[in-house]
């Protein structure tokens, strides 16, 4: 009782131990009085004593709480690279649709150094795509205008465009004549597409000889004149002949794509709007052209990778991932909050958790990616340069991409796209037919 009531005991003692005064009797209510005021002293005291550990408790518990989340930090994506082929430096393609051809280029300056070339090594992306506006244009008009006309193109555009114009360094022609130090293509894009609309509308009945001078000259001068003779290491080039020197054949390369709805093992158009070319690729299942981007890794090759990128699964920050969320869901359920147990978790704690850590993927099938393309939600949106297989830290496969937006995402340009991802997106591929494995190049007849 005195332990727990330290206060009321010593002020007790202290008013019993006071002499009354002279003459004067003690007054028994005086002393009552006294007690129980010190009685309620010591309540209040006690009060204040429960109220200051409450106070402290508020502080603390944040803390730990803080404590305990950084202690659950989502452990992310741990990569581990079994197969890397040699690639060139990352580029920025910036406000330009112009992947189709810093991938493909990237590709071919990989088939370079592959072939041990040496020197600097560094092809216009901007060559390329003056004389393609110019082949674009002219189909544009031809057709009376009835043909996409826009900044995107294929692989094959750029295959055809190094057969046909040659390439140059990109020192010699980096495209840059607007005032800016990165691409910004918007406005030519819209003055070259007001140019063709005047022309196909024929008003002075006949066309002129001039339309394509006026239409070359618009590319001029944004892009620069396409060099005609240049020097590398204190030898004269052309455009042709530079392309011979860095000892590629070109007519080693075949682009594969893998639809239903035409035949396996022959050579179809892809109907998407970019292919403006018309250039075929040969058809084949979806488990040869997988089977044909490891043989190609494992054996020295690089591969050009065309995929549709408007998934959420891709990410801007370097992860490619095909989540299945039923899976994710059941996890959330048995892991998660009150919520999820009982009324489901919301999307965008699904969408969370697929990218804290590996996360269980659909089963890609033949089937699912047709009707993605029939159904406009796999298009042909982007192209990079497939170079390497990793791992994450549960085993699973992924490939190493490189993109053409600079150093963007936590890889630094690099991303890491799941086999899931690859099968389910991929519009097309560009390889040299020697990375093809035996079996399946038998199939194609060459």
């Amino acid at each position: 009782m005195g332990q727990k009531r330290p206060f009321a005991a010593t002020y007790s003692r202290i008013c019993e131990e006071i002499p009354p005064l002279e003459n004067l009797a003690p007054d028994p209510q005086i002393h009552e009085y006294t007690l129980i005021n010190n009685n309620q002293t010591n309540t209040i005291m006690l009060f204040k004593h429960i109220i200051t550990t409450l106070c402290i408790g508020c502080m603390i518990t944040p803390a730990l709480v803080a404590k305990s989340k950084k202690e659950t930090k989502p452990e992310g994506y741990k990569f581990t690279t079994e197969i890397e082929v040699p690639i060139t430096s990352i580029k920025n393609q910036s406000s330009s649709g112009t992947c189709w051809c810093f991938s493909a280029l990237s590709f071919f300056e990989s088939e370079i150094l592959r072939n041990g070339y040496t020197d600097s090594l560094d092809l216009s992306e901007m060559f390329i795509v003056h004389n393609s506006y110019q082949e674009k244009g002219e189909k544009f008009v031809r057709l009376h205008g009835v043909l996409n006309f826009g900044q995107g193109s294929s692989f094959g555009n750029v295959l055809y465009g190094l057969k046909h114009y040659g390439i140059v360094p990109e020192w010699e022609m980096d495209g840059l004549n607007y005032g800016t130090d990165v691409h910004r293509h918007s406005e030519l894009d819209g003055v070259l597409r007001a140019y063709l609309d005047v022309i196909v509308k024929n008003p002075n009945g006949t066309l002129s000889t001039a339309w394509k001078n006026g239409f070359k000259g618009i590319l001029d001068a944004y892009l620069g004149e396409c060099p005609e003779t240049f020097t590398v290491n204190g030898k004269e080039y052309n455009p042709h002949t530079y392309m011979e020197s860095l000892g590629i054949n070109l007519d080693d390369y075949v682009d594969i794509t893998s639809w239903t709805h035409r035949p396996f093992y022959e050579k179809m158009v892809i109907e998407v709007p970019d292919n403006w070319l018309w250039e075929s690729s040969m058809n084949v299942p979806i488990d040869d052209l997988v089977a044909i981007i490891d043989n190609a890794l494992k054996n020295g090759y690089t591969v050009a990778w065309a995929s549709d990128v408007s998934e959420r699964g891709f990410n801007r920050d370097g992860l490619g991932i095909v989540p299945d969320y039923d899976a994710l869901e059941i996890e959330l359920k048995e892991t998660g909050s009150d919520q999820a147990r009982w009324i489901g978790a919301a999307k965008s704690d699904l969408y969370k958790k697929a990218f804290e850590a590996p996360c269980p993927e659909l089963k890609i099938t033949q089937e699912m990616r047709q009707e993605a393309y029939d159904n406009y939600q796999t298009t042909d949106d982007h192209g990079m340069q497939i170079f390497g297989i990793a791992r994450d830290q549960n085993g699973n496969k992924y490939y190493m991409v490189k993109n053409s937006w600079g150093d963007a995402g936590q890889y630094k340009g690099i991303w890491y796209v799941s086999e899931a991802f690859v099968r389910y997106k991929t519009m097309d591929i560009l390889v040299n037919k020697n990375a093809i494995p035996g079996d399946i190049r038998a199939k194609m007849n060459f």
